[in-house]
């Protein structure tokens, strides 16, 4: 022990650096104890392809892109969710959603940066402007999991996001305009800033009359459910708005036990919950996993509410799935499951007032 001791304090000038060493280890020991549980756990996420491969026991060799493609839209998956999917099984629809396959360096026609035809639209604050009387605003560019499909993958974050050291810009151009009823969170996940600052927001749209709904945009209770805490619950459960959580699941099997829990505390806390899901060839685009994925968010107290054709966005097409296909896993399902929960089938289209209903009905 005496040993270990003084090794470790030759390494330094003097006595009084090591001294000090010390003291900032242990402050950042006591800093990282302070932190809350869930930021632990996106901060240990998996990153690296590699252990990903080895904690699924996966064949190393199975394709991926290349390393400086990667590093633009890294892999980022929290272990929690990691812990779902099936060892072995290169085909497990929640691995596929976040593996960085080799098929997202092909180019194809029609996919773009900007699938949605968001960068028009930005303005200050972070604000974008889509459809009457909503806002939405870009608060982070961070996410506990980089989903490959994601239709923001090249979104220039750094020059559209709010500042949120005191959210003035944002609050100015909502309250100057008053058909804005209903602000929209999202990113990045609003979920990966920290309450303190979620909270500042909150109570700023709060006390701006004509702002109704407070929306929150997030796949973070999916992934990551020990998100859901006091912290979050302080704010997003109480304000004059009404707050709506927009949860993002894909498949059933992302729906577990701790997912169920902070859905209960949620919905508990008097938050309407909607769920939206993205239709990906070879995740979700069979009637059995569509059927079992309603009836499995109807079992946590979420209403599907939609379910997208994919954004267009570069590196994603490999998860496209045809119009004609969609229509027919919509007819099928109808047959399967009742009307509340069958979820609008929808796709985003640049410049359209609305999302345009993709109609599959005779």
């Amino acid at each position: 022990m005496e040993r270990a001791a003084s090794d470790h304090i030759e390494a330094f000038d003097t006595r009084e650096q090591a001294t000090v060493a010390v003291r900032v280890a242990k402050a950042d020991a006591l800093a990282d104890n302070a932190r809350p549980e869930w930021q632990k756990a996106a901060a240990n996420g998996v990153t690296s392809p590699e252990e990903l491969l080895r904690i699924l026991e996966l064949d190393p060799r199975l394709p991926t892109l290349d390393y400086e493609r990667c590093r633009k839209f890294p892999l980022r998956v929290p272990r929690g969710f990691v812990a779902r999917m099936h060892r072995g099984d290169p085909h497990d629809p929640l691995f596929l959603q976040i593996w960085p396959a080799a098929a997202e360096a092909r180019e194809v026609p029609g996919f773009t940066a900007d699938a949605v035809g968001e960068l028009g639209q930005r303005q200050p604050g972070g604000v974008i402007r889509k459809y009457y009387g909503r806002a939405l605003v870009i608060v982070t560019g961070a996410c506990a999991v980089n989903c490959r499909y994601c239709f923001r993958r090249h979104f220039p974050y750094g020059e559209s996001m709010a500042d949120n050291h005191d959210w003035q810009a944002t609050l100015d151009v909502i309250a100057s305009d008053e058909t804005i009823s209903e602000v929209i969170l999202s990113g990045g996940d609003p979920l990966s800033l920290p309450d303190a600052k979620l909270a500042a927001l909150a109570a700023g749209l709060d006390v701006i009359p004509h702002v109704r709904r407070l929306r929150v945009h997030s796949r973070i209770p999916v992934v990551l459910p020990e998100r859901v805490d006091d912290g979050l619950l302080g704010w997003l459960g109480t304000g004059h708005a009404q707050r709506i959580m927009v949860l993002h699941v894909n498949h059933a099997h992302e729906i577990d036990d701790s997912l169920a829990s902070a859905c209960k505390r949620m919905h508990d806390a008097g938050v309407m919950l909607l769920n939206q899901s993205v239709l990906l060839r070879g995740v979700n685009d069979s009637v059995a996993a569509l059927r079992a994925l309603s009836e499995r968010l109807c079992d946590i107290g979420v209403v599907p509410y939609y379910l997208h054709m994919l954004d267009r966005v570069q590196g994603a097409a490999h998860f496209e799935v045809s119009e004609a296909r969609a229509k027919g896993l919509m007819r099928e399902l109808v047959t399967l499951l009742p009307g509340y929960l069958m979820p609008r089938l929808v796709r985003e289209l640049p410049g359209e007032p609305a999302k345009t209903r993709v109609t599959w009905s005779d």
